[in-house]
């Protein structure tokens, strides 16, 4: 009995990674950078994990999971109650619907990918803000986030293979 007991426990931390790597990423990315000229800039993290998981274990990352790791994100960042839920969201049901087309494809697709989604979060969320905030924000700060969260967006990927990888060992 004792050893089911650690089998099973080893298959739930199997089923959380996803969900854990991502609620890592959302404090992760609450760390802002500094940037002379720019202010404060932190980039997409989470929205990577998003992506990443809804390609290659949706099952392990369901929507609900998403829609509390992005009300995390707002809670943590101070962002309107919502908004990196909903950017989240509508990533995840967007790259859950084209999933097949990304299975197999090479990292270049994959990134590119990831940046039409990357553009479309950060362009969302920034004029959702602007509109609940009934000022036109600087898009400055919101560019630079993107391109940095593309930059690091190899990095992370090349992480969430290796954890990956762990989700697939036998146990």
């Amino acid at each position: 009995m004792h050893v089911s007991v650690w089998h099973r426990l080893d298959g739930v931390a199997r089923r959380l990674l996803p969900f854990a790597t991502t609620i890592l990423l959302v404090v992760l990315s609450v760390v802002p950078l500094h940037l002379p000229g720019l202010g404060s800039v932190a980039p997409a993290l989470a929205l990577m994990g998003v992506y990443y998981w809804a390609i290659f274990r949706p099952d392990f990352l369901p929507a609900p999971a998403v829609f509390a790791a992005g009300l995390f994100q707002d809670v943590l960042s101070g962002m309107p109650l919502g908004v990196n839920a909903l950017a989240f969201l509508v990533a995840y049901e967007i790259v859950s619907a084209q999933r097949r087309f990304f299975l197999g494809k090479s990292f270049m697709v994959m990134w590119w990918g990831f940046m039409l989604i990357a553009a479309g979060a950060t362009a969302g969320t920034w004029l959702l803000v602007s509109g609940l905030s009934g000022a036109f924000l600087s898009p400055r700060p919101v560019v630079f986030q993107f391109l940095l969260t593309l930059a690091l967006f190899p990095c992370l990927t090349w992480l969430f293979i290796r954890a990956q990888r762990v989700l697939l060992q036998q146990g």
